[in-house]
């Protein structure tokens, strides 16, 4: 048995129930891993389940812009403020010793051990899609895409438009050229995830 229960689930089909499952399975596990370990407070609990909230929020639906200077996504966020989940800064708190760093301190560094676990696995689920698969071999430039990236900050997510494919020798893409804000980058398409298809 979870550590949450899930109510109201009623009137959904089986594959909305299963993609929700997947998108808040993998928190749950993360959750219990990180914070029942520890003993929070009232405050502290609300504090760290408001910031997971705000990284499932966070996450892409479907492409707004395609605009190879500025792409951008719709997520739920968008719902509930009208933008995008905007953070604010943290230090990185992930190579420190638990016993040197405040209540505080602690549970932002419960809410990014949960973002970097969550948001990697979130990406993998969306590669490991079937329709995704067989189109990430034929994937076509002017495509919004995600790239797998380590160590972002909670609510990041690398946002890149294909400017070029290069195809292996038997016609499936490999490798694309990929521009971002910080330029165009050669990445495998192994770590580029699409947002949605048309």
């Amino acid at each position: 048995m979870g550590l949450l229960h899930w109510k109201g689930l009623y009137g959904i089909s089986y594959h909305q129930i299963l993609l929700i499952s997947v998108v808040y399975g993998k928190l749950e596990h993360h959750l219990h891993r990180e914070a029942g370990k520890s003993l929070l407070t009232f405050e502290e609990m609300t504090t760290l389940l408001t910031q997971i909230e705000a990284c499932l929020n966070s996450r892409p639906l479907t492409v707004l812009s395609d605009d190879s200077n500025d792409p951008s996504f719709l997520s739920p966020g968008h719902f509930f403020i009208g933008s995008p989940l905007v953070p604010f800064p943290e230090p990185d708190l992930s190579d420190m010793p638990m016993k040197q760093l405040s209540t505080w301190q602690q549970v932002h560094r419960a809410t990014q051990y949960i973002w970097n676990r969550w948001s990697k696995d979130y990406l993998k689920s969306l590669q490991q899609r079937s329709k995704l698969t067989s189109y990430m071999m034929n994937i076509k430039p002017v495509v919004v895409v995600l790239i797998k990236k380590d160590n972002l900050h909670p609510l990041a997510w690398r946002l890149a438009v294909i400017t070029e494919i290069f195809p292996g020798k038997d016609g499936s893409v490999r490798v694309a050229n990929v521009k971002t804000s910080d330029g165009i980058l050669k990445r495998s398409i192994h770590i580029l995830v699409i947002i949605s298809i048309e």
